[in-house]
């Protein structure tokens, strides 16, 4: 387990700015070394901002050789404005050269399963099986983005539910979320377990308690964002109103 690394920015605009930069040189690094990169996505308005930040300017990053994946979907028609896929490719995916079989999206729900979520969340968990080596059955992402809910949500991995207690699956349905919609796919903690840098983008006072929990690594069960962490890295960018309760 990495022992977390706070970065305090001085606003939002300054968080998302830091984030960009250190985007690009965690993924050019990653290319360098390995000659591709895996990304693991997430929504909210700290991700899509930083999304439409690498739009207009990812410096030396190929986009042609980065796997994207998504930390969770929304289980709702293709092009319901919710999906975090669209908002994605309309931030950034669609103004840069990433090759569509390098771009995994969940299924939405009037996608090849129909209302089958399990059939779905099953499919995704193979498509990441098939890019992962060595017998694993989850690639090694080179970053998993994070954004964060007032009560410690990552993905779709709410407090005291059953898909944060998940100890084996890599991918699970979530048929009851307490946030709307109910129905969403989410990569698990395991699944998160497998990034080299896991990072959490938390901007505003009502997050402080939640970042407070998740650094000083309190029951994950509580606290969800306390069960995400980097092999290499975890770090929390975060405003001065999310970094309040911080020593």
């Amino acid at each position: 387990m990495t022992t977390p690394e706070i970065f305090r920015s001085a606003d939002k605009d300054s968080l998302v700015d830091a984030v960009t930069e250190r985007f690009i040189a965690t993924i050019t690094a990653a290319q360098a070394a390995r000659g591709s990169a895996s990304v693991v996505l997430t929504g909210g308005s700290n991700g899509i901002a930083l999304l439409e930040a690498l739009a207009k300017d990812s410096g030396g990053i190929d986009w042609s050789a980065v796997d994207i994946f998504w930390g969770d979907e929304r289980f709702v028609a293709a092009d319901d404005s919710e999906r975090n896929a669209g908002q994605a490719q309309a931030a950034l995916l669609d103004h840069v050269p990433v090759k569509a079989d390098r771009v995994f999206e969940m299924a939405s729900s009037d996608g090849e399963f129909g209302d089958d979520i399990d059939a779905a969340a099953a499919d995704y968990a193979q498509r990441l099986a098939a890019r992962a080596g060595d017998g694993e059955t989850v690639p090694e992402f080179d970053l998993h983005l994070l954004g964060m809910g007032g009560e410690g949500h990552i993905n779709s991995l709410f407090p005291h539910s059953d898909a944060t207690g998940e100890s084996r699956a890599s991918v699970v349905a979530v048929t009851n979320s307490p946030k709307p919609p109910p129905k969403r796919i989410t990569l698990t903690l395991p699944a998160i377990a497998r990034s080299r840098e896991v990072w959490f983008l938390v901007s505003g006072a009502e997050k402080a308690e939640a970042v407070a929990a998740g650094v000083a690594g309190a029951d994950f069960m509580d606290w969800p964002c306390a069960g995400a962490h980097g092999t290499e890295a975890t770090v929390w960018f975060v405003d001065p109103a999310a970094a309040s309760n911080l020593p």
